[in-house]
């Protein structure tokens, strides 16, 4: 399957919508209200840097890249990634990982920051880790899935570009 990237655009929000609102809604991954409107949720994600994923014009994954903070944190980048329902398992997030490793140098960023990897997310954590990043930070217990008793850490990730 050949995965194309592009930078994604405001007319495409049902489509990038239409990824991010179950996992949001699920509370499984992201440290993001499981309730965040739709408006507020696209104002989130495309409040910078977006890009879409897609096979044959198929919208399969979203990310985007933005300064990790802003000032004398400017240097390094945050991003976040969501796959999309049905294209897991299928390259898709390696992609856009790839993409953005390349993209971030690009941009001249000096690092990229993961500051809230969700440890119970296996799959993330383990293709950050093949990609070189690094646990350089723990916060125990900081996530709670919704709906469970049962916490999770909070990684912090990190790999130098």
């Amino acid at each position: 399957m050949s995965i194309d990237i592009r930078p994604a655009s405001h007319s495409e929000s049902d489509a990038i919508w239409m990824m991010l609102e179950p996992v949001f809604r699920a509370g499984q991954t992201y440290a993001i209200d499981s309730g965040i409107s739709r408006d507020a949720a696209l104002a989130y994600w495309l409040s910078e840097r977006a890009y879409l994923a897609e096979s044959d014009g198929v919208p399969l994954g979203t990310f985007y890249i933005q300064e990790n903070r802003p000032g004398g944190g400017a240097h390094y980048c945050n991003c976040g990634f969501v796959t999309g329902p049905g294209a897991e398992g299928r390259g898709v997030a390696r992609a856009m990982l790839e993409h953005a490793l390349i993209a971030a140098k690009e941009l001249g960023f000096q690092g990229m920051v993961f500051n809230f990897v969700v440890e119970s997310n296996a799959r993330a954590v383990a293709l950050w880790q093949r990609y070189g990043f690094e646990i350089v930070g723990r916060v125990p217990g900081a996530f709670q899935p919704l709906g469970s008793d049962v916490q999770s850490d909070a990684l912090v990730m990190f790999k130098a570009l």
